[in-house]
């Protein structure tokens, strides 16, 4: 049968990383591609203490539809954990999503029709671009260096182009691994305000950092009136993904709009999810656990740091991150790394092609490697693999003359 499916699947794609999970997981193939975290390293011992907890509560009610705006109690540790970061609002403002990719969906089903354009980085998140790409949004990229977005060239398309929103991770950014400075992060906001611009701010990785002593302003901190920055982080990465609790805080019309359309969507994130976490986030230290992470994560990326300085060809780059979870590399011109991939595969070991991550103008010769999954001894490994993948293409290149 033929079936008359809406225009709108037109632009809807298949996630690169996803794709490559597929194949990879089959085997016994050492995997740098998704953006995992280890789960060794899940504080299993009090998740159980606290659903255990959740599920003796006399009244049951944790089991019970909930408000679509979350739990209460959750929503006001949230509002508290935003206000350590310099983010002050209150906890009517906080909507709790199922994952922060869920905010990301609702607020592109609630503020772009077909052909608004979005300003972002080049590359960017792979999963945003899905969700505008799905709305049929126009995604602009502007040209950004390694502290952020170029003002000039931000202002310009402001100008010009009038965009609904401009996108940014600003804090070890995926895929890029790079933080921006609070000079461009303060410009951006001054642009917004100036050329009536909504930021989305996306920060799931914000508290996996590994210099404790820097400070990185999140751009909604500079929005003391709320009025121009939506801010949207996760569990995912510092408790465990498969709860999908992620929230999100904005000017208070966006939120409400948002909670109205997630009503359509799912009535509400998972009940039982979000009374275990505010036990969860009561009863356990969550404070030393992600200190922990910090800790270990760090000795990973070391550990992938020090195989890649190995590895002598010109051309060769990456951006040693500061915290998050991702090295973004660059290799010769002549590397294509998506024909790599089937290569280092048959060798036991994955990586992401960086082609998907870039709204135009791909760079083909780009890699994402996840550190954060792969206890050092499996890095060494799947490092050396790929370190030898890398170098047979050493071998085989071009002869300068």
């Amino acid at each position: 049968m033929k079936y008359g499916f809406a225009q709108r699947v037109r632009f809807m794609q298949s996630s690169a990383v996803r794709d490559i999970l597929k194949v990879v997981n089959k085997g016994d193939v050492i995997s740098f591609a998704g953006g995992l975290p280890d789960e060794d390293l899940f504080p299993v011992a009090a998740m159980k203490q606290a659903f255990q907890k959740t599920f003796e509560a006399s009244d049951n009610k944790a089991m019970q539809y909930g408000e679509t705006e979350g739990y209460a109690p959750l929503r006001e540790q949230l509002s508290e954990k935003l206000q350590k970061k310099g983010i002050h609002r209150p906890s009517d403002n906080v909507l709790v999503t199922s994952g922060s990719q869920q905010a990301i969906d609702l607020f592109a089903r609630v503020m772009f029709n077909p052909g608004d354009i979005v300003l972002t980085e080049n590359p960017t998140y792979l999963a945003a671009l899905q969700v505008f790409e799905s709305y049929e949004v126009r995604v602009v990229p502007v040209l950004s260096d390694d502290n952020g977005m170029d003002p000039e060239d931000l202002e310009q398309k402001m100008k010009k182009l009038k965009p609904k929103c401009v996108y940014v991770v600003p804090t070890f950014s995926n895929p890029g691994g790079k933080v921006w400075s609070f000079e461009r992060r303060k410009l951006l906001l001054e642009l917004a305000q100036k050329h009536q611009v909504v930021i989305f701010e996306d920060d799931p990785y914000g508290d996996i950092q590994f210099n404790s002593e820097e400070v990185y302003t999140p751009i909604a901190s500079l929005d003391k009136e709320n009025k121009y920055v939506l801010y949207t982080s996760t569990f995912s990465k510092t408790v465990v993904p498969a709860m999908r609790l992620g929230w999100i805080v904005g000017p208070h019309q966006i939120i409400r709009m948002m909670a109205q359309a997630k009503q359509a969507t799912d009535l509400h994130t998972n009940s039982l999810a979000q009374v275990a976490m505010h036990h969860l986030v009561n009863d356990f230290d969550l404070d030393a656990h992600v200190s922990t992470l910090c800790k270990a994560y760090k000795e990973r990326m070391l550990v992938m740091k020090s195989l890649l300085d190995s590895v002598e060809m010109d051309g060769l780059t990456y951006v040693e991150p500061k915290g998050g979870m991702f090295f973004w590399v660059s290799l010769p011109s002549y590397v294509h790394t998506a024909s790599l991939l089937p290569e280092a595969v048959e060798q036991g070991v994955a990586f992401v092609p960086g082609a998907p991550f870039y709204v135009s103008n791909a760079e083909e010769n780009t890699m994402r490697l996840n550190f954060t999954h792969s206890k050092p001894e499996l890095i060494h490994e799947g490092m050396r693999r790929l370190v030898n993948v890398i170098n047979e293409k050493k071998e085989a290149a071009p002869q300068q003359v």
